[in-house]
């Protein structure tokens, strides 16, 4: 079969209740080392991003202490595994390893990975990506792929002081060994994983875990960053499955459905939900985002419309959320 790359993303849960996603790719999708500002090199990289060969029906193998797990990748190369652990977990980062099985049974390819388990009296922050933490213009699809082509994760602009109020809300009433788990749940594909990651880190922005969307190929550019909101929808109701004892903080814009995505779990889960951010991207959306908005409101749950990232800090002050003497991103 030629080489074989087992890409593994960040898992969660809890003792009883593990997740963990991949992909299996012919070839290890690039990683960009250099980054410039010349447009025709971010270009061609961003495109190689999209001229991945998935894998489809394999067997994958997950070793966890002594449980041996066992699944196959769909047609997308797209693998998950879902299990429960046989001794008690710590919170914080547990490190995990997927093994491709070729067609005589043997290990071949090997993909690390690390599963995220939060404290079980912490919040848990639901964020979405474009337009709420990266500067996109999502609701225009030309100057979206057009930010997407021509910039690298490095030139690409985040809103100003979303990664200090991002630092703020993970160490929010726990500790530095612990921080609070992000979710970057995202309508953008699985093949931009590596891109994103390399933003977040470069911005100092927490680290999460990622759920995007479908593994994308090149001819089908055009359509990046479209997804059904029922997908997202979905996506963050399991995640809210996942962990019962927490309270959830969801954190989105006006540029596309959140407003209405969150307000939506939230009448389904009232009591799990503390909280409700949108940023205001779109001025013309404002009216209609306060009223979708206010129905979550009228349920207890916070909730707040804002422009700038220190106002959404302030608001998180006010409802006791994070400290009154917030620590500074290192």
């Amino acid at each position: 079969m030629g080489h074989v790359n087992v890409k593994v993303y960040h898992g969660y849960g809890h003792t009883h209740n593990l997740v963990l996603y991949g992909h299996v790719f012919r070839r290890q999708p690039p990683v960009q080392k250099q980054f410039t500002k010349r447009m025709l090199v971010n270009i061609i990289h961003l495109l190689k991003l999209f001229f991945v060969q998935p894998i489809p029906r394999v067997k994958l193998r997950l070793k966890w202490d002594d449980q041996v797990l066992e699944t196959i990748s769909e047609d997308d190369g797209f693998f998950k595994f879902e299990w429960e652990s046989v001794r008690e977990l710590s919170a914080g980062w547990h490190p995990v390893q997927v093994a491709y099985i070729n067609e005589q049974g043997q290990e071949e390819g090997y993909g690390e990975g690390k599963v995220y388990v939060p404290h079980s009296t912490q919040y848990v922050f639901i964020s979405d990506i474009d337009d709420t933490v990266m500067v996109s213009y999502s609701a225009t699809k030309f100057r979206r792929l057009r930010e997407l082509l021509t910039r690298n994760p490095r030139t690409r602009k985040q809103f100003e002081k979303v990664a200090d109020w991002y630092q703020q809300l993970a160490y929010a009433q726990t500790n530095d060994a612990t921080p609070n788990p992000f979710f970057y749940v995202s309508s953008s594909e699985w093949n931009l994983y590596d891109y994103l990651t390399e933003f977040f880190a470069y911005n100092k922005i927490p680290e999460g875990i990622f759920l995007l969307n479908q593994v994308k190929k090149w001819f089908q550019l055009f359509q990046t960053g479209k997804t059904k909101h029922t997908g997202k929808l979905l996506r963050i109701a399991r995640i809210l499955d996942a962990f019962p004892k927490q309270q959830f903080v969801l954190i989105g814009d006006n540029s596309q459905h959140d407003p209405d995505i969150y307000t939506a779990i939230a009448a389904k889960n009232p009591e799990k939900i503390f909280a409700i951010y949108i940023r205001n991207v779109r001025p013309g959306q404002e009216k209609y985002a306060r009223q979708t908005l206010a129905m979550a409101k009228e349920a207890g749950i916070h909730t707040f419309l804002f422009t700038g990232s220190g106002e959404a800090a302030e608001h998180a002050r006010s409802i006791g959320l994070i400290s009154e003497q917030p620590e500074p991103a290192q």
